[in-house]
């Protein structure tokens, strides 16, 4: 697995742009082109991968945190545009939510159709067109409520995830620390015990240089003793 800098930074990206591509494909491609019931799944569908991509960008926040200054300008520069593309596509589709309530209205008005009756209370009467167009803008606006409501709950457990991610990082890199410290510290204990040893027999030899000067001594003391009388 590749363990440079950058390469968190480039998967969470890889990851934000297949999302970007999905959620274009819906309000500027093909999903444009649905009605009714498929538009609206279509757009929740966005609403869900634009939080997922914001909270790649929060992660590619933190990742380029930890890549050098040497190389960090040009991922910055792309960090940029994962932003400006993430907003592009939140005001798309907020765009595209109010055009389909509206439509959604529209389409309420057609059904109901123009009243013909004297009665102010008919079926099709203005009063009852009106009060069907209030009940799908309301509608429309507790969906765009519940949305909401998803979108900050999901906000709040992403930066949750974050802060503990930001956590267990910080204890890692303080355990490396304390690692490559202890490295230093055995290093130099390696090296006192090694200039240890070669004391020790240093020591050895002279003194087995001592003992075998006395011995010859000794020897020659008592040679002249016995044998040159």
């Amino acid at each position: 697995m590749d363990q440079t800098p950058t390469s968190l930074f480039d998967a969470y990206e890889q990851d934000f742009k297949h999302l970007i591509s999905s959620i274009s494909d819906k309000l500027e491609g093909n999903g444009r082109n649905q009605v009714g019931e498929q538009r609206k799944a279509a757009l929740r569908k966005v609403e869900i991968e634009l939080d997922e991509a914001d909270d790649i960008v929060s992660q590619l926040e933190v990742e380029i945190q930890g890549i050098p200054q040497s190389v960090k300008q040009p991922y910055a520069a792309r960090l940029k545009q994962a932003k400006a593309d993430l907003t592009k596509y939140k005001k798309l589709s907020k765009e595209q939510h109010s055009q389909a309530a509206r439509s959604d209205l529209l389409s309420s008005y057609n059904r109901a159709g123009a009243s013909n009756s004297d009665d102010p209370y008919g079926e099709n009467s203005d009063r009852t067109r009106l009060l069907a167009g209030t009940e799908t803008l309301n509608d429309g606006s507790r969906r765009i409520a519940e949305s909401t409501s998803l979108a900050l709950e999901t906000e709040n457990h992403g930066a949750d995830i974050l802060r503990t991610l930001r956590g267990q990082r910080e204890q890692i890199e303080n355990s490396r620390n304390m690692l490559n410290s202890a490295d230093t510290h055995i290093d130099r204990a390696s090296g006192t015990l090694k200039g240890m040893i070669r004391q020790m027999h240093k020591q050895r030899f002279i003194l087995s240089g001592i003992g075998v000067f006395f011995v010859v001594l000794v020897l020659t003391i008592l040679y002249f003793k016995l044998f040159r009388r």
